[in-house]
Order: structure tokens, then sequence, then C-alpha cells
């Protein structure tokens, strides 16, 4: 048995895994979701890890924190997931559709570091939807979720504050193991991009699967088969 701990992205909250947790939990495992202080704009990356470290404490009790930890980090909380690697015993940190962070850099400057203006521009055109994703988020994220719960997370929006792109540099990468799994279909953060980022900041050729910026809404089964062969293959 492992213990996934899953990091939501910006504007969410843990209801995003809902999908996933009854899998996971089905295989046997343990699983964690915090729910970060998303809509305090004096939070940051730090507080968000802290966040994540008192929801881990407060799940296990007075046991001392578990060290089979699977950390999976969705989009913006990407950075989250490599800090809170830095703070707690972690076995596997896995990226998903995430901002890869890099040592030095500040969350705010990763979107002029990474290129990725340019590179949504581009994908935007390749899609046909240039000049329109602005204009409904259905357009860039849900186009793949089914209509059910597309509904029901539009009925629940979660506020988000630019809090964590006033956060300090981000520390060295932790040295643990990593995956990267990017969706091919992403309108967010398009695949071509994340495959050179995989490559440029942490030195790893992304893994991949079918579906857009949120898999665990829109292809929970197809995640979960990722995250268990990453585990194995991981030999946790």
């Amino acid at each position: 048995m492992a213990t996934y701990v899953l990091i939501h992205g910006a504007s969410s909250d843990s209801w995003y895994w809902h999908r996933v947790i009854p899998l996971l939990r089905a295989a046997g495992h343990d699983v964690i979701t915090p729910n970060l202080p998303v809509g305090d704009p004096a939070c940051g990356i730090p507080e968000y890890t802290d966040t994540a470290i008192a929801t881990i404490r407060e799940h296990t009790g007075d046991a001392a924190t578990p060290t089979d930890l699977i950390i999976v980090a969705q989009s913006l909380g990407g950075f989250t997931g490599a800090l809170l690697a830095t703070r707690v015993p972690t076995k596997l940190l896995v990226y998903v559709a995430a901002m890869a962070p890099k040592a030095g850099e500040t969350p705010g400057e990763w979107w002029e570091a990474t290129g990725y203006s340019e590179a949504k521009r581009h994908n935007d055109e390749l899609v046909g939807i240039a000049g329109r994703e602005d204009l409904d988020s259905e357009i860039t994220f849900f186009h793949d979720v089914p209509a059910d719960i597309t509904a029901e997370a539009l009925r629940r929006p979660v506020p988000q504050t630019d809090g964590p792109f006033k956060s300090p540099p981000m520390p060295e990468h932790p040295n643990v193991p990593v995956r990267f799994l990017l969706c091919r279909d992403d309108r967010m953060f398009p695949a071509e991009f994340q495959r050179r980022l995989a490559k440029e900041r942490l030195g790893i050729t992304a893994d991949e699967m079918g579906g857009g910026h949120l898999p665990a809404l829109a292809h929970p089964e197809e995640l979960v088969r990722q995250l268990e062969m990453f585990r194995v293959e991981a030999g946790l």
C-alpha cells in the first residue's frame, strides 16, 4: 500500500480529485487531498506547502508521517508538490499537466522564462481556438470533461488569488524519483511545450496520456492506471 498525496491546481480544491480518490482506495492505497488556501491573497507556495503538511499530519493523527508518499501535483500544484517533496519523506513525485519549476525562478517568472505565451498562441491556432480561449473556460479546460461533471464544476467556482505568483524563488528541485505526465490534447499547457519543459527542467522524457488539462475529471481511470504504473516501476 502507498499513500498518495494529491495536490490540486489553481482555482480548484480537493474536489478536483473526487473521481480518482475511490479508484486509488479500491486499489488498496491511502489518499490525502489537501485543500490549499487559493482564495487567500496572503498565501503563496510556502503557505500552500504548509497547508499540505498540516493536512498530512491531521490525516495521520498521532502516527508518524508516512514514508511511502507519492506526491501527485497538477497544473499550478507543481510548485507546491516540488516544495512539499523537499519537506516530507517522498518516494515519488509525479507532475500531471503541471508547471515544472526551476531552482532560482519564481512562479511569477515561469510564464516568460518558459516561452509559454508563444507556445500557447501557436497551439491555439493549430486547434482552431485562437481568440476564443479567454471567452469561455470550457473551450480551454473542459472540452473533454463529461457534461455533468463540467456543470458541477461550474456551479462551484473557487476564487484564485495571485499570491502564488508573488512567492519567493524556488529552491533546488527535490532529489527524489520524478515522472512527468502530459496530456496530448491539453489546451492550457500544450503537449509539445510540456515535452520540452520536461527535458529542459527535469532532464526526463515525459510520459503521455490522452485528454485535456483536467484528466482527473475527464479520464480518471486512465490517470490512475498511469499513476499505478509509475508506482510499480518505482518499486513501491
